[in-house]
């Protein structure tokens, strides 16, 4: 828990920075909604399937080329599992699972380097995070109902991305990663 509260308190640093810094290039005051696909790595290496995921995060920013945005995921599953337990015998079981992925994501926008259009934002970005999980089992399931309802450990996730601007208010972006690939609209603010 100790590790947690660290974490949380890094979070709101970063943002807190975030929001007093006056960069020279204006990619932040950005709010991202998408949905994407949640694969096998990162904080959903346990579930063994991909799944549909919402995601949302603000960015802020930071310094020239450089955005800082908390996010939240939210993700949820199912499935019947074979169990046995020694009073009862093998038999199904009903389980559900719904994951709160929180925390930050620092991006580098290579628009200069690249001389994009300004249409055009390209960029790579890595974020650092951790999962809350809440699962529930069948009233009459006798294994380990609460080993899952906790926050889990650390994630790093690399993403690499573009988002193309419709007008200086809204954008649609595509962002690849090794946890989540979402797609989506940005709605910029301040630009």
């Amino acid at each position: 828990m100790h590790t947690i509260k660290n974490i949380l308190l890094t979070l709101c640093l970063l943002t807190a920075l975030s929001i007093s810094t006056q960069a020279q290039e204006k990619y932040g005051k950005a709010l991202n909604v998408g949905v994407g696909i949640g694969g096998y790595s990162g904080y959903y290496g346990y579930a063994g399937q991909t799944m549909p995921v919402i995601h949302l995060d603000y960015e802020f920013d930071v310094a020239k080329n450089f955005t800082l945005a908390p996010f939240v995921n939210v993700y949820s599953y199912s499935g019947r599992y074979y169990y046995n337990y020694n009073k009862t015998g093998y038999r199904y079981y009903n389980y559900s699972e719904t994951v709160i992925p929180v925390g930050v994501k620092g991006t580098y926008y290579f628009d200069s380097f690249l001389k994009a259009n300004s249409k055009w934002d390209f960029y790579l970005a890595g974020s650092l995070g951790f999962a809350i999980r809440n699962a529930k089992w069948d009233a009459d399931y006798y294994g380990d109902k609460y080993a899952h309802n906790r926050a889990t450990n650390l994630f790093l996730d690399v993403h690499i991305g573009a988002e193309y601007h419709f007008n200086s208010k809204i954008g649609a972006f595509l962002d690849l990663s090794n946890g989540v690939s979402t797609i989506g609209l940005a709605f910029h603010g301040g630009k």
